[in-house]
């Protein structure tokens, strides 16, 4: 398959995912009970003429298929509406935190590709007493809930040893850095102990392949053979791993950004929910799934760059 038929395949599938999750998002919100006017006129309500006007302008009384097309040429054209609640554009308020999450989300994905690969290398290549206790280690992560690793560390190193800020994303820059480690190892200590027993189970596999053999047996160096024939041939399921769980943290986030009250993607995508700010809640949404199907798609190119003799958009 060549780049570009590949390239048009995959936009094919990103419009019809995304098409299909704005209808289901757009139903399932409005089939939720409740009304966004108790969060715009407040508990009370308010006078026949504030409701009407409101209803209109929001046209909460149009027919179902009407809102749903009406919102998704807006989309189109690039205008994901105007929150009800906060009263901005939609886009605006996007902008304004999309860049927090993709930081936490890179970062996490670093600390993921990096301990993860290197811990199961490590547990399958001594075996013993030191791959059984990353193993275990790698067990107790995996089985863990986010938010109570979350309250773990904000206990421990922010205010217990006062290393690290306790809440929020920083002013920027360095200081945003400093702000997001705790929240991206938080995110990534399961994922590091999933990656881990995947890649010592992988390495393991390919230790007793027949050509690792014939490499020993040739007496080539041991780091030639754990670079060239183990992990190289090992990369394809780590990949495929890596990638899933990478594109897993998109949702993850949502968790994390609540516990260190980061204000990203996910506490908006909460927020809105709560207060059934539709606008925001669908444009979110779309925002994530997006991430997710781009997230798979650098996977597929990354099977070719690995192993080329996986044609591209082929699965191995």
């Amino acid at each position: 398959m060549s780049l570009a038929t590949y390239a048009l395949k995959r936009l094919g599938g990103l419009v019809l995912v995304l098409l299909v999750t704005s209808f289901l998002v757009f139903s399932l919100l409005y089939l939720a009970p409740g009304s966004p006017l108790s969060f715009i006129l407040g508990p009370r309500g308010g006078t026949p003429e504030q409701v009407a006007a409101v209803t209109a302008k929001y046209h909460l009384d149009d027919p179902f298929h009407l809102r749903y097309v009406r919102w998704l040429g807006d989309v189109l054209h690039g205008d994901f509406g105007q929150s009800i609640v906060y009263r901005q554009n939609v886009s605006d308020m996007i902008d304004g935190r999309i860049g927090t999450t993709v930081m936490l989300v890179a970062i996490s994905a670093v600390i993921i590709a990096v301990a993860g690969v290197g811990f199961g290398t490590v547990a399958a290549l001594k075996g013993g007493r030191t791959g059984g206790l990353i193993t275990s280690l790698a067990s107790v992560a995996l089985s863990t809930p986010v938010f109570v690793i979350g309250v773990a560390l904000i206990s421990l190193f922010a205010v217990a040893l006062n290393w690290f800020p306790v809440f929020g994303s920083g002013s920027g820059g360095i200081d945003t850095l400093h702000h997001l480690v705790l929240p991206a190892v938080a995110l990534s200590l399961g994922s590091i102990g999933y990656l881990t027993r995947i890649t010592r189970a992988s390495v393991d596999e390919e230790r007793s392949r027949e050509h690792v053999q014939t490499a020993v047996a040739r007496a080539l160096p041991g780091s030639v053979i754990i670079r060239r024939h183990i992990l190289r041939n090992a990369l394809i399921p780590i990949t495929t791993v890596l990638g899933l769980t990478v594109a897993s943290l998109i949702a993850g986030a949502v968790v994390v950004e609540n516990v260190f009250a980061i204000d990203g993607l996910g506490s908006l995508l909460v927020k809105a929910i709560l207060q059934r700010d539709f606008a925001v809640v669908q444009a979110v949404v779309l925002v994530l799934v997006f991430g997710f199907v781009v997230v798979n798609a650098v996977v597929d190119v990354l099977y070719t760059v690995i192993d080329p003799r996986i044609a591209l958009g082929r699965k191995p």
